[in-house]
């Protein structure tokens, strides 16, 4: 994601209803109970329906514990639902595959490849021809602002640098969904607005659905067309916010505060209020 990249311009942002009206992503009354060391059983979601519209950018804001990482694992499919149903574009979840994008907040990059090897991974999992890798990680890493950054291990990188690469290994596979767990939370202030604003572009680009994880008030703002508040104990849909603001977004803004107390009010009320 280079610092030339910024989100484009547009007279309104892009509402739910404006993009197929097919949800990519349908989460029906899914619950979600994991054993505890005492022997009994702890609901990390309860009874939770979402649906994500193919192309919308939805944030996920909520306390530690409320089940934001659960609903992100179970989309993925490194998780199957207590109760309730997951689907994609219309069918059942199945096991983790190219067509669902993660990018962890730890990077989970493997420290013994290159930047270039490391977005190659997943192609050649897929047993992808060594030509077409080559191409498609060039074009990657371009897209990342990383061509020069190709035959670096992880740790001669930044971290801005090696979210970049995460970010690249997951959009290389083409998929339909990209899911982020709290992908900038470990870089500086200047370099998370950096990331938010490069991000922007390639989602922009790429079309594709974003489910993205944050604490952040001012993130979920500034990213999102809509913001869905859970609640914890159990994990719940409690709330949701549209974010009907025009890319690219001011902080500064009188619009911007608005939206930043309203999502605070419903984080903090923790109760459903009319959307």
């Amino acid at each position: 994601m280079s610092k030339r990249s910024r989100p484009c311009a547009r007279t309104g942002s892009r509402s739910p209803d404006s993009v197929a009206s097919t949800e990519t992503i349908e989460i029906d009354r899914v619950s979600q109970i994991f054993p505890t060391r005492e022997g009994g059983s702890s609901w990390a979601l309860r009874d939770v329906s979402l649906t994500v519209a193919r192309g919308e950018f939805v944030c996920l804001i909520g306390p530690s514990g409320c089940g934001k990482t659960t609903l992100l694992q179970l989309v993925a499919g490194f998780l199957q639902p207590t109760a309730g149903t997951v689907r994609l574009g219309g069918r059942p979840v199945g096991p983790p595959g190219p067509d669902r994008g993660m990018v962890f907040q730890e990077y989970a990059l493997f420290a013994w490849m290159t930047a270039r090897q490391n977005i190659e991974f997943g192609l050649r999992m897929q047993s992808v021809g060594r030509a077409e890798r080559r191409e498609r990680s060039s074009a990657a890493l371009a897209r990342v602002g990383l061509t020069r950054a190709a035959d670096r291990y992880p740790h001669e990188l930044s971290g801005g640098m090696r979210q970049r690469v995460a970010v690249a290994r997951a959009l290389i596979n083409r998929p339909r969904v990209l899911l982020m767990d709290e992908p900038f939370a470990a870089v500086d202030a200047m370099t998370r607005a950096t990331l938010q604003e490069d991000l922007l572009a390639l989602w922009q680009d790429a079309g594709v659905s974003v489910m993205f994880v944050t604490h952040n008030i001012d993130e979920a703002v500034f990213l999102a067309q809509r913001v869905v508040v859970m609640g914890a104990h159990p994990g719940s849909v409690r709330s949701e916010v549209r974010i009907d603001a025009a890319y690219p977004r001011h902080r500064g803004s009188a619009a911007f505060a608005e939206l930043y107390a309203e999502v605070g009010r419903r984080l903090e009320h923790g109760v459903e209020q009319p959307v």
